[in-house]
């Protein structure tokens, strides 16, 4: 089972506790099926308190009563000292079946508070599903193609850029092999990416590309998307889903001054996910696929200032692909499309004017303390009292849907014309065929 920490869960269910009607409210917003977990949770937590009640009290005794043995054998009373021995073993025999079961009930307890999602912030829309969600903002001019105009996986055969019959021999179905001028301009968008977020100030890491299941667990792939990692089972570590399972645990089980905050960082890795779609267009290509690549934002900040941080980071993402050339629209999550660990989530979407639709390509989220709850992330404040931080990211950006994007939208008779930001990391301006 997954760790964590009595004083994570004791704070969790102390709010619940005082909050349980709005709890349950926001719980619905995000169209959480099972809300009575939350009056189950409070009945453990009661029956917990009792346990602990009657362990302290039980311990209490055994130490008075030692005590007092001490004296009688002093005072060579050893029959009544063996008697109250009696009691005292009686009472350790009490002791360890009450230690049982408060490791037991507190199991319990655990269980049922993981299986709780994040509470929606206020501002969150009702809805349950994609269709719900509001748009907050359209940008860019979207391309008239010709009629024969093509989308992204036929072009990559044209070009020569991307094999996903080799990458399926070499792995399986969802691994693609980039090559020549497509892995080119791959890297050129990544180290793009790594060197605008740099220059905005975040620090760049590069790091592990499997995890524990304690680091799993801590940013919320455990126990929600467990059945989408791939599991190397005999050491019991997960690849991960995106760079900010690694770079958030840097900050796992630390405490933190005011002066560090806030924490920017950056980070590409590899990204893996089980769970690549069914059929049909809407997962051909670059699509969906179970590895791509992904630099990611992070930013560990104090709880007041976490909306004004999301706010930045948006327009962080929304620069960049207006540098792209890319139409974009930004839309505000529902309760019943959010992930399992945002408080709210801000998708980015770009056209994809050969597809005729829009692909998502970045998701920017305010975990407030949700994840460095499971973490242990704290920071002493002005008055030197022990907070928890708030937790944000955001993909900046996903590759493989503004690669399909950039293909789709700049095909020309004379090749693949790329925006003036690329160019200097290409190399070129245009991709020819070879």
């Amino acid at each position: 089972m997954y760790v964590c920490g009595k004083l994570n869960f004791m704070l969790q269910v102390n709010y619940i506790r005082q909050e349980k009607e709005k709890v349950k409210e926001r719980l619905q917003v995000r169209n959480f099926s099972n809300v009575e977990i939350v009056d189950s949770i409070i009945a453990l937590d009661d029956t917990r308190k009792n346990i602990q009640l009657n362990f302290d009290n039980t311990q209490a005794k055994i130490n008075a009563t030692s005590k007092e043995i001490g004296k009688l054998m002093a005072q060579g009373n050893k029959d009544e000292a063996e008697q109250i021995k009696q009691n005292v073993a009686q009472w350790k025999t009490e002791v360890t079946n009450l230690n049982t079961n408060l490791i037991n009930i507190e199991k319990k307890l655990q269980d049922a508070l993981i299986q709780l999602p994040n509470l929606p912030h206020e501002s969150v829309p009702k809805g349950k599903t994609a269709e719900d969600n509001v748009t907050v903002k359209e940008a860019g001019k979207k391309p008239v193609l010709p009629a024969n105009a093509l989308p992204h996986w036929d072009l990559i055969k044209q070009y020569n850029l991307v094999d996903f019959e080799t990458g399926a021999k070499i792995t399986g179905s969802g691994f693609p092999l980039y090559k020549g001028k497509g892995a080119k301009l791959q890297r050129a968008l990544v180290q793009y990416f790594l060197d605008y977020n740099t220059s905005a100030g975040y620090t760049e890491f590069l790091p592990p590309f499997m995890v524990n299941e304690t680091s799993a667990y801590s940013t919320g792939q455990l126990p929600d998307k467990e059945g989408q990692m791939y599991h190397a089972t005999e050491d019991n570590f997960y690849l991960i889903p995106t760079a900010e399972v690694p770079v958030t645990n840097i900050y796992r089980d630390v405490i933190l001054k005011e002066s560090d905050l806030p924490i920017k960082m950056t980070a590409y890795s590899p990204c893996f996910r089980r769970e690549a779609g069914s059929f049909g267009k809407e997962v051909r290509g670059l699509n969906r696929v179970h590895q791509f690549e992904k630099v990611e934002i992070i930013q560990i900040v104090e709880p007041e200032k976490s909306y004004s941080v999301l706010d930045e980071m948006v327009a962080h993402v929304e620069a960049l692909l207006t540098n792209l050339e890319l139409p974009y629209r930004i839309l505000r999550l529902c309760g019943g499309d959010m992930g399992f660990t945002s408080a709210l989530t801000y998708d980015f979407e770009v056209w994809s004017a050969a597809q005729q639709r829009w692909l998502e390509v970045s998701s920017v989220s305010n975990f407030e303390n949700f994840q460095t709850n499971r973490m242990k992330c704290r920071y002493k404040n002005a008055v030197g009292k022990t907070v928890l931080a708030h937790s944000l990211n955001g993909s900046s950006l996903a590759l493989p849907r503004i690669y399909a994007s950039l293909l789709e939208n700049n095909q020309t008779d004379a090749g693949i014309r790329l925006p003036k930001a690329l160019h200097n990391y290409f190399g070129d301006e245009i991709i020819t065929k070879n």
